[in-house]
């Protein structure tokens, strides 16, 4: 890290108040961290790619094997920043309005009228864990992807809008694994990033361990409101970028689309079809996210390029011909990130 990263100057024209918002966020950052690490020993990435998500206003899905924690860093970061959270379980017999709730019939005890009362669903609230979301059938996975969509959850002849912000983290079993139903490449689009939480190294293995089989119990500090982070969802997007960064993000993304008259040094061979503008929008403002959590105050080439993999992996799909010359979508990724280079 450079020392123009570490000390970054803000341009002349900042308002005195986004830079003292630029400096708090960012020191929010190191601090969310320190306290998710009272909890979750390593997963750096996986938490600032989190915060990032969270940020930008979209959703994020977690893929890796039962056991890495995945379901106790999304609770440990909704109660550093003292938001409102559920979680549901995801299994083949929850039905949609086990998610968006439902309308019951009451009765007055006064008149003895019956009426309709709404009982929302878990749905309703600031930060929610879908856990093992390909567990449960397709009709379910969609109520809760059109809710993260639109904001509204529709129940009978009503439409009810949930409360800003509402962020959704998602985690999900490898597709190999019996008993799952994969989502489809348009509902996975509906999530901002798709974070893969690996196995600890062997340090970070003995720590966990140590952590986990005492008596003491770790306490979360809050750090942040939810009105802080709606505060910090107009901050990011009040970024300036530079018209050579768009145009990198863009780069990106077209490079992964076959027929996009693109010359991809036989990457396309490996390609059923690439990322949509979603993709390129995302990359922006994921940029700007990420910079102004360093504690920058304009987005670089640098940021694009560490929010590219979470962002195209799971909009890029492969064909047979990837499969059989044993080509992964991270393969691909690194060509893309290798091949396009800025202006």
């Amino acid at each position: 890290m450079d020392h123009a990263e570490t000390t970054p100057t803000p341009p002349l024209d900042t308002p005195a108040s986004e830079v003292e918002a630029v400096q708090r966020l960012s020191a929010a950052r190191d601090r969310l961290k320190n306290e998710i690490g009272k909890i979750i020993v390593g997963q750096d990435d996986v938490i600032d790619h989190l915060l990032i998500s969270l940020l930008c206003g979209g959703h994020s899905l977690m893929v890796g094997v039962p056991g890495l924690g995945k379901t106790l860093m999304a609770r440990s970061m909704a109660q550093a920043l003292q938001m409102e959270f559920r979680r549901i379980q995801f299994t083949p017999d929850l039905m949609p309005s086990d998610i968006t709730g439902t309308d019951i019939i009451e009765e007055d005890a006064e008149t003895g009228r019956r009426k309709l009362e709404f009982f929302p669903g878990p749905i309703f609230t600031h930060f929610l864990l879908a856990d093992e979301i390909n567990r449960a059938p397709p009709k379910t996975q969609a109520a809760l992807l059109q809710a993260m969509q639109e904001l509204d959850v529709s129940v009978g002849r009503q439409t009810y809008h949930l409360t800003p912000p509402f962020f959704v983290v998602a985690t999900q079993n490898p597709i190999e694994q019996e008993g799952t139903y994969p989502l489809p490449e348009a509902q996975l689009d509906r999530f901002m990033f798709q974070i893969p939480v690996t196995y600890p190294t062997s340090e970070e293995e003995s720590q966990i361990v140590k952590n986990t089989t005492v008596n003491l119990e770790p306490r979360i500090e809050p750090l942040l409101s939810a009105e802080d982070i709606m505060q910090f969802r107009r901050l990011v997007r009040g970024v300036p970028v530079a018209d050579a960064v768009v145009d990198y993000a863009v780069a990106l993304a077209r490079f992964s689309r076959p027929g996009s008259g693109v010359s991809a040094n036989g990457l396309h061979r490996y390609i059923r079809y690439g990322a949509s503008p979603r993709a390129s929008q995302c990359l922006i403002l994921c940029a700007k996210a990420r910079a102004i959590l360093h504690g920058k105050f304009h987005v670089d080439f640098e940021d694009v390029r560490a929010v590219a993999p979470p962002i195209l992996r799971h909009r890029i799909v492969l064909n047979f011909h990837a499969r059989a010359d044993q080509m992964g979508i991270d393969d691909v990724l690194q060509r893309i990130l290798k091949d396009v280079r800025p202006n």
